[in-house]
């Protein structure tokens, strides 16, 4: 079963529009002419193989006490086989994490890692899944509130500040991971996309690396400001993997096509070290699943493990 980001969007049919690398644009003219029409699919990059390590995956529950007090949200850990205390490994940290880390899902994120780490296609990399928090009930039988747009979706350092100040150090208390923000990357979709582009941003001396899938970079909570804000600020040292697709949400808070679209252009005219997939998909994370393991490819090329 797929899953969808509310409102649900079915399965489409496939095409790219461009793809953007560095200060190379390579958009069709018209944003219209199909390259090539057919169902997304994972590929066996994302299959589990008996001839892979499997990595191991823990699950937590991480209580807020500085950033968020009041919170409580579940996450996970992945670690390789490859991981050795002796050698400050990579990071990854991915929003909405259980969509990401499922083993039967649309991302399959723990698989991928185990696959391309072996291949050598990526440097070994511990990935966090961290879910948006909610603040439990104060009574028995009520609701907990949802806290998810408020750290996703608002255009300031508080998550980052999150990251950083909270979940980076008891990380670091966990795994010898490298201070190098140039091997730390942060991942997201929809709303955990911009939120993921946002934390970059505000702190590119600690993450460098972004993935955004269908990024919500509308008037949520004033998102919509950052391709104006991109072309006016001086190029920070980010690399950004940008998907969307054309069924993607058009609603009163913006076309998410066209804010992802129009961010592409503001990376480009900034010359940005990017990438722009633009496909036919909707909002879900079938496209962006599909072309995980090329992404990480993307991302992490010419970061390699250190040796002993």
């Amino acid at each position: 079963m797929h899953k969808t980001i509310r409102p649900y969007y079915s399965r489409v049919s496939y095409w790219v529009l461009g793809v953007v690398s560095c200060s190379v644009l390579l958009f069709t003219s018209s944003y219209t002419t199909p390259v090539q029409a057919e169902e997304y699919h994972l590929g066996p990059d994302s299959m589990r193989h008996n001839d892979v390590p499997k990595g191991t995956v823990t699950h937590g529950i991480w209580r807020s006490q500085k950033i968020f007090p009041g919170t409580e949200r579940d996450y996970w850990i992945y670690v390789p086989t490859q991981y050795q205390d002796s050698i400050p490994a990579c990071l990854m940290i991915f929003q909405d994490g259980s969509s990401y880390v499922r083993e039967d899902g649309d991302v399959r994120a723990p698989t991928v890692f185990d696959n391309l780490i072996h291949q050598g296609d990526m440097p070994v990399t511990i990935g966090v899944f961290l879910n948006p928090g909610v603040i439990p009930g104060s009574d028995s039988g009520k609701q907990p509130r949802k806290n998810r747009s408020f750290e996703y979706d608002t255009l300031s350092d508080q998550y980052a500040r999150f990251l950083i100040e909270e979940v980076l150090v008891k990380l670091n208390k966990m795994y010898n991971l490298s201070d190098s923000p140039d091997h730390r990357a942060i991942c997201g979709a929809s709303s955990g996309g911009i939120c993921a582009w946002t934390v970059a941003w505000e702190r590119p001396d600690q993450f460098q690396k972004v993935v955004s899938h269908v990024g919500s970079f509308t008037n949520i909570r004033g998102g919509h400001v950052y391709p104006a804000l991109i072309r006016k600020t001086e190029r920070k040292p980010l690399r950004v993997f940008l998907q969307d697709g054309k069924n993607d949400l058009d609603n009163l808070h913006g076309s998410w096509p066209l804010a992802n679209q129009q961010m592409a252009a503001a990376l480009s005219f900034m010359k940005y070290d990017y990438q722009f997939v633009f496909g036919n998909g909707g909002h879900n994370y079938i496209h962006g699943g599909a072309i995980f393991p090329e992404t990480l490819r993307w991302l992490w090329r010419g970061v390699h493990t250190p040796s002993k």
